[in-house]
């Protein structure tokens, strides 16, 4: 029997590879590119550890090359989504009552495999089905997948730990149970990391999980599925069942042993779910955890002391990488009227330094949109600046997807600081500047504090610090990631927990102990030694006389 009470250090980050021409993980990857081009996947459910062919089919194509078929893929219909919620169900037990050292080593066998065993795959699946480049898979699927896993088992050590004090005649101690239930995860479609800490931040702290991926990742996602099972994740812990998502929501928010929703998406379907639970309230055992989330209208807010190449570089990169479709994307930036014009001239000249195309060309900086809802819903915002009195494209503003869904980077100069691409989330390769009088800082803080309903991520760049701590307590609710001369994007799990508030999300903070505090309900267990046999309080009794 093992009794010890094993310390989980603090880990280090996965290390980025530099993926130089000639090297080796360079020759693996492009030979695992070249594979996975030639071949069609048939991806299954995994329900109970078992895979399941339901015949009714989508396709999974790449969004650079949108007629070459990576998968044709099965989807849940209401009789799998019932076996997945009872598969989920049946293993809770075994699962939650297991050693949670044994929880932890399964974590770490799972980032092993992904950072050496299969680091090329996955990386591969990301860069053909999310129509990433070569760094942002690399930073994504394989460093920010192994740093969840490593850095919760850590922080699920601290939690575990953490217990009441005892005094005399008695013990107190505090159990982490798992949730009572089932766990409905819902992963999006720009994150292979995110698809994996939705599901394995609850399972590491006992639960198990119903799995929803995102269509448009179901490559990665499949592959990610298959790892797990073959690092010892028991059959039923994970159930992955792609399909319709209203199908798969109807039918999970339905059933009482509903225990959580651990969500990343758009801002309207999580509201619906969290409308839906609650309106099912009393069909549950037990209220369910709600985490979720959601979108940004991520700023960039200079100010007149910053360094114009600095802020250049840093907004560019930080709304253009993985084409603005990361929830912390810079998408709207407030400029003052002294740097406008050296800042235009800096970004146009990046601008004209970078490419886009095929993933598999690897000097293209920028690549296709993930599909034609979301080209078609970019395409809408740029036309709008190009018809508006209001707004001027700086760069940019050119499309096509007659072979891939390719949105040219796009500057919009707006006068209005309230135009539609300052204030409404489009998730595409759109920024939109509103240049502001330099003796006007304080009501522009104003319009960028109350512009958007979102608070998840901003920058402030300036050389003056105590101006610079100034709008960073002044924009304090503005944004639950906040960055001081950096981009508001690039995260990195164990140094900023991320996640914000507002209509951003419940700022519960995947990479840190907020997240896994969550997937947790606690008892605390005390114990007398010597239990009182009289009921009577010590000045009740009387006092024996003396002689």
């Amino acid at each position: 029997m093992n009794n010890s009470l094993h310390n989980f250090p603090i880990p280090s980050n996965e290390p980025i590879l530099d993926y130089l021409e000639g090297s080796q993980e360079r020759v693996e990857l492009e030979k695992e590119l070249k594979r996975q081009s030639e071949i069609v996947v048939e991806i299954p459910l995994v329900i109970g550890g078992k895979e399941i062919f339901t015949n009714d089919t989508g396709k999974v194509v790449m969004p650079h090359n949108h007629k070459h078929i990576l998968a044709n893929y099965h989807k849940a219909g209401e009789r799998e989504i019932k076996m997945a919620i009872d598969a989920a169900v049946d293993s809770h037990k075994i699962w939650s009552d297991l050693n949670w050292t044994t929880r932890a080593s399964i974590m770490l066998k799972i980032a092993e495999l992904l950072t050496v065993k299969y680091r090329a795959l996955i990386n591969a699946a990301t860069m053909l089905g999310q129509s990433k480049n070569i760094y942002q898979s690399e930073i994504d699927a394989v460093c920010e997948t192994a740093d969840f896993l490593r850095f919760n088992v850590y922080f699920a050590s601290e939690i575990y730990k953490t217990q009441p004090i005892s005094s005399f005649n008695q013990l107190n101690r505090m159990e982490y149970r798992a949730l009572e239930g089932f766990v409905f995860s819902v992963s999006p479609f720009n994150f292979t990391s995110i698809a994996s800490n939705l599901n394995l931040s609850p399972v590491m702290m006992g639960n198990t999980t119903v799995w929803k991926p995102a269509t448009t990742a179901l490559l990665s996602n499949y592959y990610l599925m298959k790892i797990f099972l073959e690092a010892g994740v028991p059959p039923g812990v994970v159930n992955f069942i792609p399909g319709s998502g209203a199908l798969i929501g109807k039918e999970v928010l339905k059933s009482p042993h509903l225990a959580g929703i651990h969500f990343t998406g758009s801002n309207a379907t999580f509201n619906s779910l969290w409308r839906q639970v609650g309106e099912k309230l009393t069909t549950y055992r037990s209220y369910p955890r709600v985490v979720g989330e959601t979108g940004g209208k991520d700023f960039i807010f200079v100010h007149p002391s910053a360094n114009v190449t600095e802020v250049a570089v840093a907004a560019y990169s930080g709304a253009f990488e993985y084409q603005g479709q990361k929830c912390s994307a810079a998408s709207r930036a407030y400029i003052p009227r002294s740097l406008w014009e050296e800042f235009k001239k800096e970004i146009i000249k990046i601008s004209e330094s970078t490419k886009m195309g095929d993933v598999s060309e690897s000097d293209n900086f920028v690549n296709a949109v993930i599909d034609k809802a979301s080209f078609d819903n970019i395409a809408s915002y740029i036309k709008k600046a190009q018809s508006s009195n209001e707004a001027e494209i700086i760069f940019g503003g050119e499309y096509d997807d007659s072979k891939g869904f390719f949105v040219k980077p796009t500057l919009i100069h707006t006068t209005n600081p309230h135009f539609s691409t300052m204030e409404e989330e489009i998730f595409g390769p759109v920024l939109t500047a509103y240049v502001y009088e330099d003796d006007q800082i304080e009501q522009t803080l104003d319009l960028c504090d109350t512009t958007s309903p979102y608070g998840l991520t901003g920058a402030v760049f300036g050389q003056d610090r105590v101006a610079v701590a100034g709008i960073c307590n002044r924009l304090r609710y503005a944004a639950g990631n906040f960055y001081i001369n950096d981009k508001p994007t690039g995260a990195v799990v164990g140094k900023q927990p991320f996640g914000g508030s507002r209509g951003s999300g419940t700022n519960d903070k995947a990479g840190g102990v907020f997240n896994l505090i969550r997937w947790v309900s606690p008892r605390t267990v005390k114990e007398t030694f010597i239990p009182p046999i009289d009921i009577r309080y010590g000045y009740m009794k009387k006092r024996s006389s003396k002689s």
